[in-house]
């Protein structure tokens, strides 16, 4: 049997591939919030509670609709970038002007009531969500078994990560969305409403997360304290990559799973902090983060 530092090396890919798929929720919403930040400048520590929002909606649409889970899959993240917009029109649009520490107050407090609403109401145990019929089951990759959802989640994950940095920074709205958080006025001259723009950035952003909720509900379970678990992780991804920066949130976010995974193999005390240790030493030695740009 082939091994690595004496460890086998199906044991070595199948983690490996395990922390693919923790990295691609790290992806997902790093993405979100490196959107929020990058265009917005506002730090939407709420992130973390959309998408336990993305998960319980998915999961109340089964529960009391009846509606599967590709209905959910659609459905889920337009209500939550509803959810989302509704925030913005009623709350951050006022804080714009004034200091980060603003909106991070603002969004911390939005995630200390939704958790505490969800808690009351549903308790703290969490709620199962079936994977859908036609994921079940694994694939025999000869060094391990694959649960078909997982490598949907990884695929999924990817598309629309990739698709949402191609519009951005490959497209016309892309370029009229960095234009209008650079010089509103200007693009304003041009005709565009950059605050209804502004408005449906929020809302896209927080629907990234609400999709990466119902991609994870068959995963976890669906609990009030899911997004509180993983927000911290996603901020240090977010730093590591780059505040704003959105191919950096993608990269950082799969690279850092798969880091996290092999850690678990080789020092496993570590595999918790070792996202941690890493944003220590890529602020010391490159402050903007790796794909940042320095100011």
């Amino acid at each position: 049997m082939i091994s690595v530092f004496g460890i086998p090396i199906q044991a070595l890919l199948g983690q490996l591939l395990l922390g693919l798929v923790n990295g691609s929720f790290y992806a997902m919403l790093s993405l979100g919030l490196a959107v929020i930040f990058g265009l917005l400048n506002v730090i939407n520590f709420a992130h973390g509670a959309l998408y336990m929002l993305g998960a319980f909606v998915a999961w109340m649409g089964m529960a009391y609709l009846g509606l599967n889970y590709w209905v959910m899959l659609i459905l889920a993240p337009i209500v939550v970038g509803l959810f989302g917009i509704v925030i913005e029109r009623l709350l951050l649009r006022h804080l714009y002007k004034l200091d980060h520490l603003y909106g991070l107050l603002l969004t911390f407090g939005l995630t200390l009531l939704l958790e505490g609403l969800f808690r009351s109401f549903f308790g703290v145990s969490g709620q199962p969500y079936p994977t859908p019929e036609a994921l079940r089951g694994a694939t025999n990759l000869g060094f391990m078994v694959l649960p078909n959802y997982r490598a949907w989640v990884v695929v999924a994950s990817i598309v629309v990560c990739m698709s949402t940095w191609f519009v951005i920074e490959r497209t016309r709205l892309g370029a009229l969305l960095r234009a209008g958080t650079e010089n509103p006025r200007l693009v304003e001259a041009f005709g565009v409403n950059v605050p209804r723009m502004i408005m449906l950035t929020y809302g896209f952003g927080v629907a990234l997360a609400g999709f990466a909720g119902v991609l994870a509900a068959p995963v976890l379970q669906v609990s009030p304290l899911m997004g509180s678990n993983l927000i911290i992780v996603v901020f240090a991804v977010v730093v590591i990559g780059g505040m704003g920066s959105i191919l950096g949130a993608i990269v950082t976010g799969l690279g850092l799973g798969v880091i996290e995974g092999l850690t678990k193999v080789f020092w496993p005390e570590a595999s918790s902090t070792v996202v941690f240790i890493i944003m220590a030493i890529v602020l010391l030695l490159r402050p903007a983060g790796l794909f940042g740009r320095e100011k």
